[in-house]
């Protein structure tokens, strides 16, 4: 392993904007400081099938020993209603895709312990079909749709042997879950909250073991920095 272990978020568009004021990913990472880098690699409006070919660049063999847990966070596209985007992946295929991207992980090398899997969070109706309406597009998502995708994703993960974050169910636990999303689909600050809670948990009990990089500037000493830095 090299200096710096690795975590890598793979997903759609509520992974790339991870890192944006209040996002799960930065909070992460700040819990994570001088342990280990937290990588974001999402794509806006990508789905399982274009992610599949595309896991093998983001998570290369030749980075294996760095990697310490890789987040894979998909669904919210493929769900979108058939017929009404590109994006759409039938429900089988969105099973068939999210497993060969966990095989192909644990086939170059990667523990089972190390792989996460996030289903895509509720979908609000309401606001996300106001927002179509006012677009003046026909509402192409539905919530009883995405659940479907979040079902199967936590199946997958049973079948894999590896955890999951069932982020469809637990946001309808809550009172008002309405108010974890901004626009009906991706996650308000609240809402990237309520992730990080629960994904910080799980990523902080994999990571327990992982020391704090380099000594406190207080045990440096000034005169041979060399000797306590290395």
């Amino acid at each position: 392993m090299s200096e710096w272990p690795k975590i890598i978020l793979f997903g759609d568009s509520i992974t790339q904007y991870a890192f944006s004021d209040g996002g799960w990913g930065a909070s992460l990472a700040n819990k994570l400081q001088r342990k280990c880098d937290v990588l974001n690699r999402g794509f806006s409006g990508y789905n399982t099938t274009w992610a599949k070919y595309l896991i093998p660049k983001i998570v290369p063999k030749t980075i294996i020993l760095d990697v310490v847990l890789v987040t894979i966070f998909f669904g919210a596209n493929d769900a979108v209603l058939t017929g009404q985007s590109q994006k759409h992946v039938p429900l089988n295929d969105y099973r068939q895709n999210t497993k060969e991207m966990v095989d192909y992980l644990t086939n170059i090398g990667i523990d089972k312990e190390k792989i996460v899997l996030i289903s895509p969070p509720p979908l609000d109706d309401k606001a996300w079909g106001s927002g179509c309406v006012s677009s003046g597009s026909e509402v192409n998502r539905k919530n009883e749709v995405t659940g479907k995708y979040s079902e199967m994703c936590c199946s997958v993960a049973k079948q894999c042997e590896v955890d999951c974050i069932d982020l469809w169910s637990s946001m309808q636990q809550e009172k008002n879950w309405e108010r974890f999303l901004i626009d009906g689909l991706h996650l308000s600050i609240e809402g990237s909250r309520f992730l990080e809670k629960n994904l910080s948990a799980l990523v902080l009990k994999k990571t327990s073991k992982l020391p704090v990089l380099f000594p406190d500037w207080k045990d440096i000493n000034p005169d041979h920095p060399e000797d306590s830095l290395f």
